[in-house]
């Protein structure tokens, strides 16, 4: 990162000095005080009296207060090596999940919120934002419910609701630490440097000849993409569908209890619950998006399915086999790698020699220094302790880097920390996420809170010796990832509510959506690379064990590759997002049945696997109880339900935002500032439209898009 004079922050980094017993100590000390103050307000409050300002502004600082707390309490379940401290914060996201529901549902802050709602005072946008945004989850949550059973049933449903979610993801944590062994042999085609990675069996026990394939993701995509053996590849993917057996009656329950709390509030479904308050607005909405793209792409996804076959033909006569015409879900990873090997020169091995892991990291950073006026400042352990004192904890883990981040004009004010964590551990979150720890605000004195957030990944850790290197699809991933920490930093609202990505759930991915343009510019892709050959000399010595009489590479990545990687960058991509069609259909049809009656009969695995073969054109098992992938499927146990469409409808509006304002010059800093600016400051405190139509000058459409989903 750019130099600049040190200072210090204006507001110190967190402490993590948690322990299990303290967790649900400082869970239960916060909910009591929350509880107080709103105890305070029904006291002294009535409604003829309420306004926005002794009403909703009270009740905002005291949810500005609890999220700047409780969101580092329920992080540990995602990061933590302890299982006791997982165990503690799965537990205090139970006990605020039913806080939550206990205040959405007191009739005596909804009398007030109510009477403040039916008022029409003259508010600022972001404040009738809120004020809207509260009555608007009152009454979601059955405050328009007569008293008796049916608010009782409800109050039930959702504090259900919250343990079912907490249990399904503690299981799939636990699931994806587990796996298949294999013999070495069995493993064929895998690189060497990933299989000294894994665990061995011990001798004298029944695995000693073999090594174990964890479901974490590196583990599991680099078989898919490797294993030469189709047996192989088909254990490992059917196991990954089975492997959290114990979610399917929570998935069943779940979507169950959803549908009856909907209808107990007058809705047809939960999705229309859902949609009503995105940008889509209405279940019908959806549908239509995604019935469209799935015309759109199923002649395409059928003609790649045909060009795959004939790779597959052609590298199984090779070895001497017989093909029998079909091409199975299990298949795809390899040959989709084979294809862009052979037909396209991108070889992900060697091109991820060019970005290895920390240098890559610093590159990234740069690109959002120069892009939106940024300046990142690595912390020491040292200047931390300075920050917060001595003897408090400054990181969860020892991997981690904390950055303050800091305007780079000549203001140079401070923005918030940026915390990464991005090495692969036991009991870890498996996916790639960002995680806000801190939301930003202004407090009650009137002073702002800055916020702090947090990217974990799950990337091999690098020794002196042995680099980390990071294939293609890593760095889209990571910079998809970046993109929520950047909104999570820049976002600068009056109320937390609307801090960062808490905007319209099918708007929050664009930002990171379009960031991933950066990763196909070849200016860009010179920037962040770097052989890892000239790091070290350690690092020489590694590469030249590896190649045999090889001049060493050009320290920056050829323009060559750079142009296979650009013209691979579509390839097999109606393929791609037939799958995710696939995924958005299926939470549509779990949460949008006829009737309660039809949901109840559901066989919800059978149902995921048939909408698999109907949209996917690729063969698997035979019939349609051979897996339970809902199970694995932790975004509609998350803050996806009836909204895992949203990746694909926000892409809509990333792609619109990217050829309209950054395409011709993707390193426009003039432009990155009003991005910056125009979307990212403003968080979730407008509505969605109203921030796309100020930057974008018009109104958002849809022919970006359907220009870039129709490319081969």
């Amino acid at each position: 990162m750019a130099s600049q004079k040190q200072r210090t922050p204006p507001q110190p980094p967190p402490t993590f000095t948690a322990n299990p017993a303290t967790i649900i100590q400082d869970t239960k000390s916060l909910i009591e005080r929350a509880r107080e103050s709103q105890s305070q307000i029904k006291r002294n409050i009535q409604p003829n009296t309420a306004t926005f300002n002794n009403v909703i502004l009270p009740l905002a600082h005291i949810d500005n207060t609890l999220a700047s707390k409780s969101h580092i309490l329920v992080f540990y379940r995602a990061v933590s090596t302890s299982p006791e401290l997982r165990n503690a914060s799965t537990e205090a996201r139970n006990l605020l999940d039913c806080y939550n529901v206990e205040t959405t549902m007191d009739d005596g802050l909804f009398a007030l919120v109510d009477a403040v709602f039916h008022k029409d005072e003259q508010l600022d946008p972001e404040s009738y934002h809120l004020l809207k945004k509260l009555y608007m989850g009152y009454v979601r949550h059955g405050l328009r419910l007569s008293a008796g059973y049916p608010r009782d049933r409800f109050r039930e449903i959702q504090s259900r609701l919250s343990w079912v979610k907490a249990e399904f993801q503690r299981n799939l944590v636990e699931a994806n630490s587990v796996g298949i062994w294999f013999t070495v042999e069995e493993l064929d085609g895998l690189p060497e440097d990933f299989l000294s990675t894994l665990l061995r069996g011990k001798v004298g026990e029944v695995n000693e000849d073999k090594v174990r394939v964890t479901f974490n993701d590196p583990d599991l995509f680099k078989t898919l993409s490797y294993a030469r053996n189709s047996n192989t590849r088909r254990r490992i993917y059917i196991a990954n569908e089975n492997k959290c057996t114990q979610n399917v009656p929570l998935f069943r329950e779940a979507v169950l209890l959803r549908d009856e709390a909907a209808r107990l509030l007058g809705y047809p479904s939960h999705a229309a619950l859902r949609i009503e308050d995105k940008m889509a607005k209405c279940p019908e909405t959806v549908n239509a998006f995604l019935g469209d793209l799935q015309t759109r792409l199923s002649e395409n996804g059928q003609r790649e399915v045909e060009k795959l076959k004939r790779l597959k033909r052609a590298d199984l006569e090779s070895r001497g086999e017989s093909f029998d015409g079909r091409y199975f879900l299990w298949d795809h990873q390899y040959y989709h790698r084979m294809m862009l090997e052979k037909q396209y020169s991108v070889h992900q091995q060697k091109i991820a020699e060019y970005f290895p892991f920390l240098s890559t990291i610093a590159g990234m950073l740069k690109v959002c220094e120069m892009l939106f006026g940024l300046f990142f400042s690595e912390l020491s352990r040292d200047e931390i302790t300075k920050l917060i004192g001595p003897g408090d904890t400054p990181v969860w883990h020892e991997d981690v880097q904390v950055f303050s981040v800091w305007n780079s004009d000549e203001d140079g004010g401070f923005v918030g920390y940026l915390y990464m964590d991005l090495f692969l551990r036991e009991g870890k979150y498996a996916n790639a996420a960002n995680f806000n720890l801190i939301p930003g605000f202004i407090q009650e004195s009137g002073t702002r809170q800055y916020p702090a957030t947090a990217l974990v990944c799950n990337f091999s850790n690098p020794n002196s010796e042995a680099p980390c290197l990071m294939k293609h699809d890593e760095l889209v991933t990571l910079f998809h990832e970046l993109g929520h920490a950047i909104h999570d930093l820049v976002s600068k609202t009056t109320y937390s509510h609307f801090h960062g990505t808490e905007t319209e759930v099918d708007f929050g991915e664009a930002p990171s959506q379009m960031l991933e343009n950066w990763c196909w510019t070849p200016s860009v892709l010179r920037l962040l690379s770097r052989h890892y050959s000239y790091l070290s000399s350690e690092y020489f010595d590694h590469w030249k064990e590896r190649v045999e009489r090889e001049p060493q590479p050009q320290e920056q990545i050829p323009d060559a590759m750079i142009e296979s990687i650009l013209r691979a960058e579509h390839v097999n991509g109606a393929l791609f997002h037939l799958r995710q069609l696939h995924f958005a259909i299926f939470d549509m049809v779990v949460h949008e049945p006829d009737d309660h009656n039809a949901i109840k009969e559901l066989d919800i695995s059978a149902k995921y696997n048939n909408l698999l073969a109907k949209i996917l054109p690729m063969d698997g098992p035979e019939g349609d109880d051979w897996g339970h992938g809902q199970t694995r499927f932790q975004h509609l146990l998350g803050e996806y339900d009836a909204g895992y469409y949203s990746y694909l409808f926000s892409k809509v509006y990333a792609t619109d935002m990217f050829y309209t304002v950054f395409k011709p010059d993707p390193m426009n800093y003039r432009e990155g500032w009003r991005y910056r600016y125009t979307v990212l400051e403003k968080g979730g405190s407008l509505d969605g439209v109203k921030i796309l139509t100020d930057l974008l000058g018009r109104e958002p459409q849809k022919d970006a898009f359907y220009q870039e989903l129709c490319q081969d």
